[in-house]
């Protein structure tokens, strides 16, 4: 009895020292200590040049660092366009056609060598630079076409001419349609009428400024050396590995503010935290890369990141059971978000090759067949563990075009049907083995990229047996996200199955997938139509309303008569944060998000 009262007493005694301990290294960080914001990307980035990157993880670096002229409000549910680097909201022709914005004075890039020691102000020339350099073959812009369509007069036949003749791209060159009137005033004129063209000019992530000197001084290097206007700056970089970034000390003076809803509690309650604060709040970015799901769920949980992006959905049912949060994250301090994205899982088929490309009845058919076989309400049931709802079309939720209440064949899982329209075309297995042979008796075997983490497994494994099931053999081919992107952006691909967000409050982007005019960009498939690209221009050129409305449904149902993507879901992402991150909300469209949050220091866990 005493000796279990001594070691009860030594326990507590203990117990009392460690929450001694714990107490005093709280109460050691000070409020002068750097304020660290610490997460994880699930994938690799590919580099930080603007006119050079396409995925997510890579934009919401550059976003950033450099700056579009507009912005959205980050409270603002739906979203709203506000000025950034710009002075004003554009003024615009009648006709939508001319563009015109005035930049503020006294806006600086962040120091760098190859200013040669003077402060570099941003003018209305650096927005011509850089929207010039996507047309430059030499920049290879992956994104080229989002500015191809617009049609800035001049642009593209100047382009054409460059690339026809091989002559270096003459970036002094007047444009009539990208002009800097004055030192501070840009002017953009388009060959054809695009009502939501500022939507454009909002995606710091793509279209931010970027200083010639700097691009001259690097120009093998400009994706790893991006120096840019806004609040941070890149520290340091091991690529796949992790990505530091500082504040921007010459940061221009910005406060806090925003505009939420009267009726959105969680925004209002932000905005009377926040408003007035000088931005960023936060000192330091730290990302790490980590692939696979548990190490990250696992180093969140160990309090190594303050913010877990996207929970893992292997252990969503740990995080939040019954869709609230778990009892003992709670006791953490940790807090949950959870949105439906506007983003899309598919399956993109490569219309140029040739076994499931081309444009006759029997791939037409094989394609649907494969789409009609594929077993997504498991992949979300299973895998995905329920954090998804089912995607009828490629158009993505939150954004104009989309439709809850649309169905067709693209989201529909009938191994039936598929079968049947399998035998009907010819694909029947002749040798018996189990498997459909091609109609000229050749072997039938899919090829499809793939990426080696655990979680993409056992999506593959869901595929591959749904498509078994229906005759058709599926192989894949394993490598990093960045090659099969760059693979995929070649059109060296067979299949792919990945995802897309938007980036505009528009669908018009969405639209892309099936404009001929984005092969080698957002046109995954390398689909060409005319019918397609007639309805593409002609939803661009409207205004929103009825009319245009209609033409989102008439393409989508020709998308899913063609069969080029297989949309599978729209994710629901919960977001978990430890109590020392204040002020986080997901954005809806953009990606910058770091200068409206804030890190208490002295809430982080105490090891």
């Amino acid at each position: 009895m005493n000796v279990d009262l001594s070691l009860r007493c030594r326990a507590l005694l203990l117990l009392l020292c460690l929450l001694g301990s714990a107490r005093l290294a709280a109460s050691e960080v000070s409020d002068t200590s750097p304020k660290v914001l610490r997460y994880a990307f699930r994938v690799s980035e590919t580099g930080f040049d603007p006119a050079k990157v396409t995925d997510i993880y890579s934009r919401i670096v550059t976003s950033h660092i450099f700056e579009g002229l507009y912005t959205y409000d980050h409270l603002a549910r739906p979203a709203k366009l506000k000025p950034l680097t710009a002075a004003a909201l554009p003024e615009v022709s009648a006709d939508f056609k001319t563009w015109t914005i005035r930049i503020q004075p006294g806006i600086y890039f962040a120091d760098d060598p190859a200013f040669k020691g003077k402060k570099r102000e941003l003018t209305a020339a650096d927005y011509v630079y850089s929207f010039k350099r996507f047309a430059d073959p030499y920049t290879n812009s992956p994104t080229w076409d989002g500015l191809e369509e617009n049609h800035l007069l001049g642009l593209n036949e100047y382009r054409a001419q460059v690339q026809k003749s091989k002559q270096p791209f003459d970036y002094d060159k007047p444009i009539e349609g990208l002009r800097a009137l004055d030192r501070y005033t840009l002017q953009i004129k388009l060959g054809k009428s695009r009502p939501r063209f500022d939507q454009n000019l909002a995606d710091g992530s793509l279209l931010g400024a970027v200083a010639r000197e700097v691009i001259e001084a690097y120009p093998e290097h400009s994706s790893e050396h991006p120096v840019g206007t806004g609040p941070f700056q890149l520290a340091s970089w091991r690529r796949s590995s992790q990505i530091n970034l500082d504040k921007n000390p010459g940061y221009r003076e910005r406060y806090y503010d925003a505009e939420p809803n009267a009726d959105d509690a969680e925004g209002q309650a932000l905005l009377a935290r926040f408003k007035g604060r000088r931005i960023p709040m936060i000192d330091r970015v730290e990302v790490a890369i980590i692939e696979e799901n548990q190490p990250r769920w696992l180093s969140f949980l160990d309090g190594q990141f303050d913010l877990l992006d996207r929970t893992p959905e292997d252990f969503i049912n740990q995080a939040m059971p019954g869709g609230k949060l778990a009892p003992n994250l709670v006791k953490k301090g940790i807090q949950s978000f959870r949105v439906v994205t506007s983003d899309v899982l598919f399956t993109v088929f490569n219309l140029e090759d040739p076994v499931v490309g081309g444009y006759s009845p029997e791939r037409v058919a094989l394609r649907r067949a494969i789409s009609l076989g594929t077993d997504s309400e498991r992949e979300i049931r299973i895998v995905r563990r329920g954090q998804a709802i089912s995607a009828q079309s490629i158009m993505l939720p939150h954004t104009t075009g989309y439709d809850a209440s649309f169905k067709s064949e693209s989201g529909e899982y009938d191994p039936a049907k598929a079968k049947a329209l399998l035998d009907l075309y010819g694909f029947i297995d002749r040798d018996g083995d189990g498997f459909r042979e091609q109609p000229d008796g050749s072997p039938l075997v899919l090829e499809s990229l793939t990426t080696p983490e655990q979680f993409q497994r056992q999506i593959d494994q869901i595929w591959q047996k749904s498509q078994a099931a229906i005759g058709i053999k599926v192989q894949f081919k394993t490598a990093k996200w960045p090659e099969n992107l760059k693979a995929m952006r070649a059109g060296k691909f067979q299949i792919w199955s990945l995802a897309s967000s938007a980036a505009a409050p528009d669908g018009q982007d969405a639209l892309g997938f099936f404009f001929s005019e984005r092969i080698g960009g957002q046109n995954y498939a390398r689909i060409n139509l005319k019918s397609l690209d007639d309805l593409y221009n002609q939803t661009n050129a409207l205004p929103d309303g009825p009319e245009r409305l209609a033409l989102f449904t008439e393409l989508k149902r020709l998308g899913a008569a063609y069969a080029p993507y297989r949309p599978r879901g729209h994710r629901i992402i919960t977001d978990l944060a430890h109590a020392q991150l204040l002020g986080y909300r997901r954005p809806q469209f953009w990606l910058n998000f770091w200068e409206y949050v804030d890190v208490d220091e002295r809430l982080r866990l105490v090891k």
